[in-house]
């Protein structure tokens, strides 16, 4: 049998102003790509909301000004130099992006690209953050409630690029769910982006243990379902607002692999085996050796407690 290597690279980026063109994010994004290339990448990993600045900080009441951060077709014009180059270097990549539907619905939304520049998958953010009504007492809003609705797809995974991919987005990454449904359909790399500000409002004395957490949700559900966890930062002072960097790739023993040291736009690499997968999904979390779903019905059937 061949070995089953990825190379794999996450492409964090910096601050995104909010009057920053898309031509210019793209630009930004299609620069890491061609460093992916010279590095031997087959995938490139983007952030969440990659093509605009994180909008839900703000409290907009008119839709003309709350409309220009969505993109109502992919690929559209503004980004399809992105998919141009992609197809040229013959690398796939997972981007995020805010969706704006032919019906007006809209969604925090990422898709995932195959070498060939085609759209293979795509996938609806599920556990959105934050709030849906303006509270001024904060130091900036996080109105995800109030800017998209959750995500209608569930958590499918695609069969592409010599494996099984599955994608998340942002606070995805702190439920174990997220994980485990991509998990039993047999993900081998669960690809994410987040925007994360260092700054949580109602508990700032969990400020200081912003990395920790992220790591821990993703480290964990990398070994817990023996899959490679990408996960992949806008970071930076963006706006005002400080947003985490450390973007990473874990492996399926939970091991962080490859991080980025900076708060910019940056490149990490890994070159990640799949098979090592099965060392993971065959022995200690052998589901179908060990798993007891009868007693798991309590999480589907309630929503808390």
């Amino acid at each position: 049998m061949p070995n089953r290597h990825l190379t794999i690279a996450g492409a964090q980026l910096g601050p995104i102003a909010r009057d920053e063109t898309r031509a210019s994010c793209v630009a930004r994004m299609v620069a890491l790509l061609e460093q992916a290339q010279k590095r031997g990448a087959d995938v490139v990993v983007f952030p969440e909301l990659a093509l605009t600045t994180f909008f839900p900080r703000w409290y907009f009441e008119d839709e003309a000004d709350l409309n220009p951060f969505y993109e109502t077709a992919m690929p559209n014009a503004d980004v399809q130099p992105l998919f141009d180059a992609a197809k040229a270097a013959g690398i796939g990549f997972y981007l995020g992006y805010a969706e704006r539907t032919p019906e007006g619905r809209r969604f925090n939304t990422s898709i995932l690209v195959d070498k060939s520049g085609e759209i293979v998958g795509k996938y609806r953010k599920v556990h959105l953050p934050g709030h849906s009504e303006h509270e001024p007492w904060r130091p900036f809003q996080h109105l995800e409630k109030r800017y998209f609705e959750p995500g209608d797809l569930g958590f499918p995974v695609f069969e592409t690029m010599g494996g099984t991919m599955g994608m998340a987005i942002c606070n995805d990454r702190r439920w174990p769910e997220t994980y485990r449904v991509m998990g039993l359909q047999g993900a081998e790399v669960i690809m994410l982006g987040y925007n994360t500000p260092t700054t949580y409002a109602p508990v700032p004395q969990h400020d200081h243990l912003q990395s920790f957490h992220s790591h821990l949700s993703m480290q964990a559900g990398a070994y817990q379902n023996g899959s490679y966890v990408v996960g992949i930062a806008k970071a930076g002072i963006e706006e005002g607002c400080m947003l985490l960097g450390q973007s990473c790739i874990i492996a399926p023993t939970g091991e962080i692999v490859a991080q980025a040291s900076t708060v910019g736009d940056e490149l990490i690499v890994a070159t990640c085996d799949l098979d090592l997968c099965k060392e993971i999904k065959e022995n200690v979390f052998d589901f179908d050796l060990h798993r007891q779903p009868q007693h798991y019905g309590i999480i589907t059937e309630m929503k808390k407690r």
